[in-house]
């Protein structure tokens, strides 16, 4: 009866082990989430399962067309995956569908996105410590260009989404 005893006590150490590990992993380290919606296409579909990075942005700052995780402003629970354009200090302005960051005469690059977006917005002066955000199916997409809170701060990103790896595996960025 000792042996037994012992046998399942080591079990549920093990057991407790484990469980510790995986929850330092999806608090601390990387988390899976869920595409939903089309606002990413042609890079990310609906339904696209992705691996989300959460310690990269510990030791160095996000960059221009970093793939993100942030909560949705009105809705608990609701996350949201875009891109980065602006950063921190810079001015974005959209002018005839192209992206321009402090008045440059070169847009930005946008080959990933998969129509000639249009319309014009800005200028968008981005706070320090804060970020310009807009989907790659631009027409289809709500992002910084209609939320009430228009930038994304340093301190709701959870974390850049690097890996699809279903329906395929695919890298970001």
């Amino acid at each position: 009866m000792n042996r037994i005893m012992r046998e399942l006590l080591n079990t549920a150490i093990y057991l407790l082990c484990v469980l510790g590990a995986v929850w330092l992993v999806i608090t601390f380290v990387g988390q899976r989430t869920e595409v939903e919606g089309a606002s990413m296409e042609n890079t990310l579909h609906n339904g696209d399962n992705l691996i989300v990075d959460k310690l990269s942005y510990r030791f160095h700052d996000p960059e221009r067309f970093d793939i993100i995780v942030f909560p949705f402003q009105f809705q608990d629970n609701t996350y949201y995956i875009k891109r980065i354009i602006g950063l921190p200090g810079e001015t974005v302005e959209i002018r005839d569908g192209k992206v321009y960051i402090n008045g440059s005469d070169e847009p930005l690059d946008d080959s990933f996105v998969p129509e000639v977006p249009t319309g014009n917005y800005g200028p968008y002066k981005v706070p320090e410590n804060s970020y310009f955000m807009l989907g790659d199916n631009r027409e289809y997409s709500r992002d910084s260009r209609f939320w009430k809170n228009t930038f994304v701060s340093f301190d709701e990103i959870v974390g850049k989404a690097v890996v699809r790896y279903y329906p395929s595996i695919k890298l970001l960025n």
